[in-house]
């Protein structure tokens, strides 16, 4: 009775910090209901660190465009709704100067909640890269919602984000508890490189002192 009593007072706490926003729900992409055969437009646009790959994938330099452009229509043709393939088809029309014709593919891939798409959108939106249209609050809406799917990139580049004021006044949340979890998050799911190390000890430094500060 007593162990089911302080179950019950760990639930009340636990559901009580869920309700403040300060527990991460985190979500997984599920790929099951899409197609996970190896394409030709996989092969010629795959992007190395996408989580949902199905080849190794390979960076801008090594990429034929114009022959991976007309791999990923064909292959999209074929298969309309495979949120991986409008982000292959996206990257590599943005890459060859047509960000306006990849945005709309993109945006049906994060749509979908395809985590590397919902990171490229929020990047896009946030860096202007390729004449995309800058909107740091839409940005802020992608890469918040790819941190709560677990790609590194968000729960990284979300607090920095924060941190960096380039999201100040945006909806978004923008708890500190919360975002000192994203960091804790993105150390767990893989070894931190050394460069990454440093940034996320300067985060949580950053973050820890935020949290401090009496609210405004």
């Amino acid at each position: 009775m007593r162990a089911f009593a302080l179950f019950g007072v760990s639930l009340v706490f636990s559901l009580a910090a869920m309700a403040q926003g300060t527990t991460p729900v985190w979500q997984q992409f599920d790929p099951t209901p899409y197609s996970e055969n190896v394409t030709k437009c996989d092969q010629l646009a795959g992007h190395p660190d996408d989580p949902n790959k199905v080849v190794p994938g390979m960076e801008r330099p090594e990429m034929n465009l114009p022959a991976a452009i007309v791999a990923c229509q064909n292959e999209l043709k074929r298969d309309p709704n495979n949120p991986r393939i409008q982000y292959q088809l996206a990257r590599v029309l943005t890459y060859s100067g047509r960000v306006e014709e990849g945005m709309p593919f993109i945006e049906k891939s994060a749509a979908a909640n395809y985590p590397q798409a919902l990171f490229v959108t929020g990047y896009l939106y946030l860096s202007g890269e390729y004449k995309a249209q800058k909107n740091p609050c839409r940005a802020a809406e992608f890469i918040y919602k790819s941190a709560l799917y677990q790609r590194r990139a968000g729960l990284l580049g979300y607090p920095a984000g924060v941190l960096a004021g380039t999201f100040k006044g945006c909806p978004t949340k923008q708890d500190p508890a919360q975002m000192l979890q994203f960091v804790a998050h993105a150390k767990e799911l893989a070894k931190p490189s050394y460069y990454e190390g440093l940034l996320i000890e300067s985060l949580n430094r950053e973050l820890q002192q935020l949290q401090k500060k009496p609210a405004e």
